[in-house]
């Protein structure tokens, strides 16, 4: 028996495991070298659409490779976030998360598709957003509805006349109204849409009565004078519409506490390099300290993000416990 043969064996498996070591570290230290996938799992146009948007191009500068954009629309955000959590971790593939992907339907959703957590590595939070409560401004006018007091006295006079339109189920747009239908007693017919930009068309058309939107995509149809905003959903008042009241001011007492907004961040599948999580986070963290993107956000009505993943992880633990309790609280639930 050849002596030398388990240390020749240990030797060459010890050079293998370099050498492999090796080819990963090298191939970390060249990412990227082909475009980068940004994948929205919301329709384009919609919030989550428009932060996505907002920070590729800068990214694509920073690395010298294209980020692309990639709205997966569907599933209140489970259809895009699926693809992202069974894709490999390679830093080529990652996901525009947000309030609903990974804060909301752990607890509405019976059964998910990905692990919010196990499943993704978070990089950091790019925007927060209030949501604006808006009715479509012909159909408020006629119906003699002028503020949030209005609309409650409409709403409880005529149980379920009122429709109330959503970028899906889950979401925090959903969510939102969810929780103003439970501390008014109010009640208006759910009508999910695979995104707030095909909601915001009927909105617009007259189709829909009131939508919980996150700001920024209703933006220029309230400048426009095509829905009125009747309160923000954050507990204050946004920069981008100082005058539109928040909804527990405009409320009264029984929407006292009312506080529902919004955020996304960008996450990794999960086994995606430190390194490269890294170097995203603090190129991401650039682009929204720049005057262009930062103003560009801000006047939809977004604070921009850039914290660290450790800050946006703790973030999104907080998150789901919060909007367990609205879930809970308001019986909403998505088999």
């Amino acid at each position: 028996m050849n002596s030398f043969a388990p240390r020749r064996h240990a030797l060459l498996l010890g050079a293998a495991l370099a050498l492999g070591l090796g080819a990963a570290q090298a191939q970390t230290a060249a990412w990227p070298t082909k475009p980068v996938r940004i994948v929205v799992p919301f329709a384009a146009g919609g919030t989550t659409d428009i932060v996505a948007r907002a920070i590729a191009p800068d990214l694509g500068k920073a690395f010298g490779q294209q980020f692309v954009v990639d709205n997966r629309g569907g599933a209140g955000g489970n259809i895009g976030a699926e693809l992202v959590a069974k894709s490999p971790g390679d830093g080529y593939t990652l996901l525009m998360g947000t309030v609903g992907t990974h804060g909301i339907n752990r607890a509405l959703y019976a059964k998910l598709p990905y692990d919010p957590i196990k499943d993704f590595v978070p990089i950091t939070l790019v925007a927060a957003v209030p949501n604006v409560m808006e009715m479509n401004a012909e159909k408020a006018k006629a119906l003699g509805i002028h503020n949030v007091q209005d609309f409650i006295r409409y709403a409880k006079a005529n149980p379920g006349k009122l429709n109330m339109a959503s970028s899906g189920n889950g979401t925090s747009i959903h969510l939102a109204g969810e929780l103003f239908k439970t501390m008014t007693g109010t009640y208006m017919l759910h009508m999910p849409y695979r995104g707030s930009a095909p909601a915001l068309l009927d909105m617009v058309g007259g189709n829909m009565d009131v939508m919980f939107d996150n700001l920024p995509s209703s933006m220029a149809h309230i400048k426009a004078g095509k829905l009125k905003a009747l309160a923000v959903t954050s507990a204050r008042r946004s920069d981008a519409l100082p005058d539109v009241p928040t909804v527990e001011e405009a409320g009264g007492p029984e929407l006292k506490g009312f506080e529902a907004s919004s955020w996304f961040g960008l996450l990794a599948p999960a086994g995606t390099p430190p390194e490269i999580v890294q170097r995203i986070q603090q190129e991401v963290a650039k682009a929204l300290a720049t005057p262009a993107v930062k103003e560009r956000l801000v006047a939809q009505g977004a604070i921009p993000g850039g914290n660290t993943p450790a800050e946006f992880t703790a973030l999104i633990d907080s998150e789901h416990r919060k909007w367990a309790q609205v879930v809970k609280a308001s019986g909403a639930k998505v088999d």
